[in-house]
């Protein structure tokens, strides 16, 4: 018997549109192209709205400003999906969007790569919406309720551009909170084709990875690094190297390709060490990847790294990517605190002439202010750092407004 639709249950989103009036400020932001507005931006109101319904935004002089996704249970009321002129919202107009998204990615698969973000929510002009492939399996993350009664035009429309095997969805812990609104939708739902019997393999940059795409961390893979793995690679011929919060180990494969002798991947989960390890077995029909040696620690990473000074234990080259400290403005010191802390502890393990990679990826923190956090660090260590690269968002993560930017990472040798 074949199974359920698994959105039956949902109600289609509304066929009337919610009108807006906004604030100057708001007005001018829309202008310049941004893709939110907040609650407190809006003056006047058509009616009350749910989540899932168009929302047209008009200026002071009823002229259309934009159109989007109304969400009455989040400041962040609007996220706009056309800006400047009225048009229709509707599968042709999503599969149009879809399109446009898979081939300014067209590259990647050139390069041996089938696992990469497909859609990067705002920055595609799909704000709340994060769509990963990983070989035949797409993983569509949303991030508001208001995308909740638009799935199934989502699926009709990624079945008209991208045709997966299978269609999995994840939902952010906020949506989770809020069950009354999913309709019997779960985190890991399958919306498309059979479910995935075990972790899903993929390429990226000829290397096999397998992703967990039903429970994993964000949607099984953090596919953002991809580049930064391959400067690591480029720079690990003969180096000993330190994979700090290692997760499921892929910088630590792209330096054992590289030419690393010995490979050690850190991590406070036992799960994510045993995919690494899964991870190398999979490529160990490479002849780099099988002589070398790597070996798990799991551990906290700020203790492990004061016992491994401790015990005269040094590396040569040292990867440092740690998960967001600062979800909210308040935390932002806390997590300039933890990244001073943590270059510190690294480069007390760091060889001389050793190179230190360090990565945040937490929004809140400026770029600016977290290289200056990891520079001041080095200099009071008394190793200040020559740094080499810092390096943003690869091509399939694009950044069109400036709350979109998050990753940086920064290369540099310690004396």
């Amino acid at each position: 018997m074949p199974s359920l639709d698994p959105l039956t249950a949902v109600p289609p989103p509304a066929e009337r549109r919610l009108a807006l009036r906004v604030t100057p400020a708001a007005q001018r932001a829309l202008r310049q192209g941004h893709p939110w507005l907040f609650d407190q931006a809006i003056t006047a109101q058509s009616g009350e709205g749910r989540p899932g319904d168009l929302a047209v935004i008009f200026d002071a002089h009823r002229r259309f400003l934009a159109i989007g996704l109304y969400d009455p249970t989040s400041p962040l009321r609007v996220r706009v999906l056309h800006h400047g002129a009225p048009t229709a919202i509707d599968r042709s107009w999503l599969s149009g969007k879809l399109a446009g998204a898979i081939a300014w990615r067209s590259t990647l698969p050139e390069n041996g790569t089938t696992g990469y973000r497909l859609v990067h929510g705002e920055n595609d002009g799909l704000p709340g919406l994060v769509i990963d492939r990983y070989a035949s399996t797409l993983v569509a993350k949303i991030y508001s309720l208001a995308w909740i009664p638009r799935l199934g035009e989502l699926r009709a429309a990624l079945d008209d551009v991208f045709p997966a095997a299978c269609l999995v969805l994840r939902l952010s812990r906020d949506l989770l909170r809020r069950p009354e609104y999913l309709y019997g939708l779960e985190d890991g739902t399958v919306l498309a084709g059979p479910p995935p019997e075990g972790p899903v393999s993929f390429l990226e940059n000829g290397l096999r990875f397998e992703a967990d795409v039903l429970r994993g961390q964000k949607t099984g893979f953090f596919l953002d690094q991809r580049d930064n793995r391959a400067r690591v690679e480029r720079l690990s011929a003969g180096q000993e190297v330190l994979n700090v919060f290692a997760y499921s180990g892929g910088f630590s494969l792209y330096a054992a390709r590289g030419g690393a002798p010995e490979v050690v991947s850190l991590d406070s989960s036992a799960p994510a060490l045993a995919a690494a390890e899964r991870n190398f077995a999979l490529n160990l029909d490479l002849p780099a990847v099988a002589a070398a040696h790597h070996t798990s620690l799991a551990a906290d990473a700020f203790l492990a790294l004061a016992d491994l000074r401790r015990g005269g234990r040094t590396f040569d080259l040292l990867i440092v990517d740690p998960p967001a400290f600062a979800k909210r403005q308040g935390e932002v010191s806390a997590a300039l605190n933890a990244y001073e802390r943590l270059t510190a502890l690294a480069l007390g393990v760091l060889r001389p002439g050793g190179t230190l990679v360090m990565a945040s990826c937490s929004s809140r923190v400026p770029a600016a202010a977290f290289f200056d956090a990891v520079n001041a660090a080095a200099q009071r260590a008394g190793r200040p750092l020559r740094e080499s690269e810092r390096t943003g968002h690869p091509i399939d993560h694009p950044v069109l407004f400036p709350e979109g930017a998050y990753l940086k990472c920064l290369f540099a040798r310690a004396p």
